[in-house]
């Protein structure tokens, strides 16, 4: 290899690692924009960071009461949905206090009450830190959820250890402020979108409807024998016509002229159905602008969002779901993830659902498929191109 070549060679690799960061960064970044995914990898970030058996996260559901959802490292679900009211536990006391509470051995420590000592036993956990993840709610701040950092047996948490789980917590309120501004921008886009929608009915078939109303009201009154009953007969039918003709250029227009706006419309409603259909969280996130699809092919994503919501409420024993829709190869990709401890969902050779979504999109181009995480958890992925 000529020098020429070893420093091409060198700067190909600099700016291939330099990318690789920047692609990080940007995940980590789209990571905050999304309620469900920081608060769970900061469960996941407290373990890493002070090197502990498990971290976990309880969010104030209302004033002066959190609820533990958020969790890594545990073994059983007996710290899950633990529901902590101000000044009972190490959360509790935590909520009275405002500031961090350290025990070296949970079931033992006199300074906390021991309403939960049989969660707690039953987890294995013996010494615990927990501190409260501050975030802005208007003009002031307030404590709206608490990291938690446990160890498996009896242990003293020294101040460093203080200090950096605090980090964390500062962290993840940034991230939840980031993530409810950008939950309320999705909002308000979607409910534009629909006024928009409600508008354009409201001034065409609206209009139209109203008209035949009146027609048909003065009918009632003209009932008996009158010379132009028949043409006003004939002249209803053309209104109801008018109207049918109308809604349908309507919704067909709503369909077909924003397919890259109407997909995440889409995608969000099924999360909102699943969350209350099984009241496990479920939260949809765009990471950035996706390109238009046609028909066919944004049909095939929102069915493999479908069918993955489907599997995850039938087998997975889910925590929480989190539904991405993002640009991929030149096309589109959308992912459900969830952190379920239950039975692995088929792949798509062995699924009937799951097949036919392999089937219909292997005809497009694209490709689907199902993957067990390292950490709990499934993550199913479809893909399309763009159309050509």
């Amino acid at each position: 290899m000529t020098a020429r070549e070893h420093v091409a060679s060198d700067r190909a690799a600099e700016l291939s690692a330099t990318l690789d960061g920047l692609l990080r960064e940007r995940e980590s970044l789209l990571a905050t924009l999304d309620r469900v995914v920081a608060l769970h990898g900061t469960a996941r970030l407290i373990r890493e960071s002070i090197g502990v058996h498990s971290g976990f996260v309880g969010e104030l559901d209302k004033p002066g009461e959190a609820v533990i959802r958020w969790m890594s490292g545990n073994r059983t679900d007996a710290l899950q949905n633990l529901v902590v009211p101000v000044g009972q536990g190490i959360g509790g006391r935590v909520l009275a206090l405002g500031k961090p509470v350290r025990v070296n051995d949970y079931v033992s420590s006199p300074t906390i009450t021991h309403q939960f000592d049989a969660q707690v036993r039953g987890e294995g956990i013996g010494a615990m830190l927990a501190v409260p993840i501050f975030s802005r709610v208007g003009d002031r701040t307030e404590t709206v959820a608490i990291a938690y950092a446990a160890m498996r047996e009896a242990a003293e948490f020294g101040d460093d250890a203080v200090h950096t789980l605090e980090l964390v917590a500062q962290q993840a309120g940034t991230a939840l402020e980031l993530a409810k501004i950008a939950e309320s921008k999705r909002e308000n886009a979607v409910s534009a979108e629909r006024q928009r929608m409600q508008s354009a009915l409201h001034d065409s078939v609206g209009a139209l409807l109203f008209s035949i109303g009146v027609q048909v009201r003065n009918l009632h009154e003209d009932i008996q024998d009158n010379p132009v009953l028949a043409s006003r007969l004939r002249r209803l039918e053309g209104d109801v016509s008018a109207a049918s003709s109308a809604l349908r250029e309507s919704l067909l227009a709503l369909s077909e002229s924003s397919p890259e706006r109407a997909l995440p419309v889409e995608l969000a409603e099924h999360c909102r159905s699943f969350e209350a259909r099984c009241g496990v969280p479920a939260r949809f996130v765009q990471l950035a602008p996706v390109p238009p699809l046609d028909a066919e092919r944004t049909a095939l994503l929102i069915s493999a969002v479908r069918e993955g919501l489907l599997n995850v409420e039938k087998h997975a024993r889910a925590f929480s779901v989190v539904v991405s829709l993002l640009p991929s190869d030149d096309g589109v990709q959308v992912v459900v993830a969830d952190d379920g401890i239950g039975e692995p969902v088929e792949s798509p050779g062995t699924g009937m659902g799951l097949r036919n979504l392999a089937e219909r999109a292997a005809r497009l181009g694209g490709r689907v498929s199902v993957v067990r995480d390292e950490d709990d958890g499934c993550t199913l992925r479809a893909w399309v191109g763009r159309p050509a």
